[in-house]
This record gives structure tokens, sequence and C-alpha cells, in this order.
């Protein structure tokens, strides 16, 4: 089976990189995925899989950040002129992107794989030193850029998708293959999560292309799991006060802006915890209509962190009484919207071991760095499917696939080794996969 696994992958390359390019060139930030969701469903279906679209794979309600209703409608109808599928596209307006690919294979272990699919609002780069550019396959949509490598995860998805099907004989339970939406800003996992998609899952694997930043990737092509993510909770808060002439008669206003600046002033003043690691960052602060008019609202977005779970709920507790008292203060009223919210991520060490078994004794192709977790500083919306699952008892793992990156993610410039990345992905999860609902 394995060696069938190491064929499969090899001769899926060109299919993988070129979805990838694609996904590319049409990139969709979050919920926005429209096209991107529906070519995904198409390909799915037309594989055999049991398709889950729209309001069936996310709570609509637990949907954080969602944009405007005039946003989502002007990206739908930029996603059916760039050829998004016309049925599929239809089940995925309004802010429900997202697709998840069901394959029943009997009584045995329940398996969910996650990959993200989402756009940065990043603003490529447009110079010959960009291989995308270079190539005719960066972003022609404005404002829009996979910088993270989402558009290889999507593809590496797929390129799972199909190895499983091929091999479906073979194995024994439940597979859950998950495109999940808007993961920038930690914003998509939790509407899945409430969807009740990773109640009764007994493994959930992700997996992450990362650049190699030591000797010792650069002979490695994978690290087995991820880990010392940090804890987030990201909030708009908005404040709502009375405008009044400045000047005659500034008695009758309630200055919005001052319980703003009240609020940004004491934030970054939360004492510090010695038990966590903390941060707090007020990243945008926009209010007023002139200098002669009193303020009567102020919109602010924020974010808190924690090393641990516990860090961040100790911020956000300090926040949260900060933007009340901030209020109080200047007679106004507010309100906090949650945009986003992560968890601790932490990779099960059983787990891990068994992805470098499969990879170098399985499949003796994939080499795994002695370093099994790969710690990670920035938020990961993963990490609320993996609470789900570790919480109910299972186990949860992100692998890194490593490769040459042109710049680090985030950046203009980002790019990566498609034709190493993603046969290299496909192989790891199909056979980690297959190894769990064989013996699992």
């Amino acid at each position: 089976m394995y060696a069938k696994i190491n064929e499969l992958a090899d001769r899926l390359t060109d299919k993988l990189v070129a979805a990838r390019r694609d996904f590319h060139k049409y990139a969709e930030s979050g919920w926005f995925e429209m096209r991107t969701s529906s070519l995904i469903a198409r390909r799915l279906t037309g594989m055999g899989y049991e398709v889950l679209t729209g309001p069936d794979v996310c709570l609509g309600e637990s949907r954080m950040g969602l944009p405007s209703d005039e946003e989502l409608e002007k990206n739908y109808i930029r996603a059916k002129e760039q050829g998004a599928d016309p049925e599929f596209i239809e089940k995925v307006k309004g802010g429900f992107t997202g697709v998840m690919a069901i394959l029943r294979c009997g009584e045995g272990p329940a398996v969910a794989l996650r990959f993200d699919i989402d756009a940065l609002g990043v603003v490529e780069d447009a110079s010959s030193e960009h291989r995308p550019f270079r190539e005719g396959f960066s972003s022609v949509n404005p404002g829009m850029m996979h910088a993270c490598g989402h558009d290889g995860h999507a593809s590496i998805g797929l390129g799972v998708a199909e190895v499983l099907m091929a091999v479906k004989d073979d194995l024994r339970g439940t597979v859950k293959i998950i495109f999940q939406p808007a993961e920038e800003g930690v914003r998509g996992a939790k509407s899945i999560v409430d969807k009740g998609h990773l109640d009764g899952v007994d493994y959930v694997l992700a997996c992450h292309i990362s650049g190699r930043e030591s000797e010792e990737d650069n002979v490695s092509d994978v690290t087995a799991g991820s880990g010392g993510s940090l804890a987030t909770s990201k909030m708009d808060v908005f404040y709502y006060g009375k405008s009044a002439h400045a000047g005659s008669h500034p008695q009758d206003g309630r200055n919005a802006l001052a319980a703003a600046v009240t609020a940004v002033q004491n934030l970054l003043a939360i004492p510090r915890n010695s038990k966590s690691d903390t941060r707090v960052n007020v990243g945008t602060l926009h209010a007023g209509s002139g200098r002669n008019v009193i303020p009567e609202y102020a919109r602010m977005e924020m974010e808190v962190r924690g090393k641990t779970s516990e860090g961040n709920i100790y911020m956000e507790q300090w926040a949260r009484r900060i933007f009340r008292t901030a209020a109080e203060m200047h007679d106004c009223t507010y309100e906090v919207k949650k945009m986003g919210e992560a968890f601790l991520l932490e990779s099960d060490q059983a787990l891990m071991e068994l992805i470098r078994d499969v990879c170098e004794k399985d499949l003796k192709t994939i080499r795994v760095h002695s370093k099994l977790r790969r710690e990670a500083d920035g938020s990961e919306d993963f990490s609320y499917m993996m609470k789900r699952v570790q919480d109910q008892g299972g186990q949860a793992s992100m692998l890194r696939i490593l490769t040459k990156t042109a710049a680090v993610g985030h950046n203009k410039m980002f790019d990566f080794d498609d034709a190493d990345a993603l046969p290299k992905a496909v192989k790891a999860l199909s056979a980690v996969t297959c190894r769990l609902l064989t013996e699992g």
C-alpha cells in the first residue's frame, strides 16, 4: 500500500502544481473563498466523495470576522466571472465558504484532515524577481495574495483525497477532509467545530508549508508536529458617544474618541503575569469627523495573546474590564465583537512518533526532522480543532512541510518550491491516514 502511495503522489505532481498555481492566481481571502470552494467541491464530487458545502460545513452564527453583505456580494460576482463552478458557488455564497469530503469505509477510527484555503490581504510583488509574476500565476485580485502557502495546502488536500480514494478498499473507518475558510485572523475553525464535525473524531491532522531555517532542515522533509503557538483573542471595540460643537457646546457632547484613547493607554499598561508570556496590541483606531466636532463614534481593532491559554484568558479579562471602565469614564456606551480566537497548539507525542515511523519505515521516502516538534510563534486556527479532539480523548498533530521558500510568510515575495513540497505532503498525510485506518 505504501509503495502505491509513493507512486500515486509522484504521478500527481504536475496536477498538484497546476492546482496550486490556479488557486494562487485567483487568491481569495477569508469568507470570500467562493471560487476556490466551488472548484474544490466539484473536484471532490468527481472523485466520488460525499461532499458537504455551505451551512452544512459552517455554523452560521459562529463565523467570526464576517465581511459585510456588500463585500460578500461583490466577491461573489467576481468569483463567477473568474470561473467558479456554477452549481457549487450558489451553495457557498454569502460567506458560507469551506468544503468537507467524507469517505466511509466501515467500522473503525475517524480521522479528520484540515487544509486551510484562504489568502492574505497582501499586495503581491509585480517584478521579474518574483517567480509567480514572472511565470504568470501571480494574483489577479488586488490586495489578496497567497503569502502563507494556503494555495499549496488546498492542493495537498485534493491530492490526499485522490490517493485515499484509490486505496479505500484497504481502509477501515471514516475520513473527513476539511477545506477550512478564514484561517488568517483565526476566524474559521470555530464555526466548523461548533457545527459538530470534530465530534467523535479520534485523530486530526493538518500541515503547514515552512521554509528551511537550519542546517538539519536542509536534509529533512517534514517535522512530525508543531507546538508553542500563542493562544489569542482578536476583538473589535466600538465606542458610541454624542456629537456636539467643540467650541460652543462641548458640555453637551460625549467624546467616543476620548473613551477609546483611555482604553488604548490602559490596554498597553495591563500588568504582566509571571505565569505566562503575554502580548497586547491595538492595530487600528478610527474616530471623529472634524476638528471642531466632539467625536460620537470610535472603533479600534486589537488583540491579546498568551503563551498559555490561561495567559490569554488573563489578558482578555483585563481588556474587557478596560473597555467597560473607559466607556464609563467618558459617559459613552460600547460594544465588543470577537473577530478571531485560537488556543494553544500542542501536537501529541504518540501521534508524532507514529508519523515518524510511517514516513521512515513504511514510505521510506520522507525524511523526518530529529526534533519532532517545530515551535511556532504566531497563532493557528487549527488549534480549535485540535482542542476539540484532544478534549474528547483523541490525538492531533500539525506537520511542517519543509521546503525552499523565497521569503518569509506574509511577505509580498512569498513563494515556495511547489514541485518539491506538494507530493511530499501528499505522501506523508496519506500514509499516516492509512496507517491509522488499518492499524489505529
